[in-house]
């Protein structure tokens, strides 16, 4: 493991130096997980491939902000999912979902997705309405209370939980008829 953060480190030095080969190294390292977060949050590969391309531009030209070499994923993480809450903030139209909408919602957080493939919860993730999709994401994968994500998005806290509500409604619903149709 030691190795492994020496390579890092020292990849994370040689291209904070313009070197080339390193920062291939460190895109080879990291591209796709971030690639990963970027779909989840625009919810369409084309757009997902721009972010990360611009991502890395901004990474490797910033790269001598970061302050621990090891901390690079991290670091990369949080430019990764600003930038996406960046993109996202230029093209989404909020929905008000209101009390009425929700139907039943059970407040227990059942855990009931952890018998489905996550291949068919990733897919259907992406293709949820933006305004959800965004706030599930930061709020689930990225650990974002509702407060920082009313902050990031420019929404209101109340506007935050009720589309996450929204999207694990859509995700219930989407997914069953999904496991039904296949399964």
């Amino acid at each position: 493991m030691e190795q492994v953060i020496d390579i890092q480190k020292a990849a994370v030095k040689k291209a904070c130096n313009g070197d080339a080969k390193a920062q291939a190294w460190l895109y080879e390292q990291y591209s796709k997980a971030m690639f990963n977060i970027c779909t989840r949050m625009t919810g369409n590969q084309s757009d997902a491939e721009d972010l990360l391309q611009d991502c890395f531009v901004i990474a490797f030209s910033n790269l001598h902000q970061l302050k621990v070499a090891e901390q690079f994923g991290g670091w990369l993480k949080r430019i990764v999912v600003n930038e996406c809450i960046r993109f996202s903030k230029k093209n989404i139209r909020w929905e008000e979902w209101d009390a009425d909408q929700q139907g039943n919602l059970v407040n227990e957080e059942m855990e009931w997705w952890k018998t489905i493939d996550f291949k068919i919860i990733h897919t259907t993730i992406k293709q949820l309405p933006d305004g959800c999709r965004q706030v599930f994401n930061l709020y689930v994968f990225e650990d974002y209370s509702h407060k920082q994500i009313a902050e990031s998005m420019g929404i209101s806290e109340s506007t935050s939980k009720s589309q996450y509500q929204r999207a694990r409604a859509l995700l219930k619903q989407r997914i069953y008829k999904q496991v039904q149709i296949h399964g």
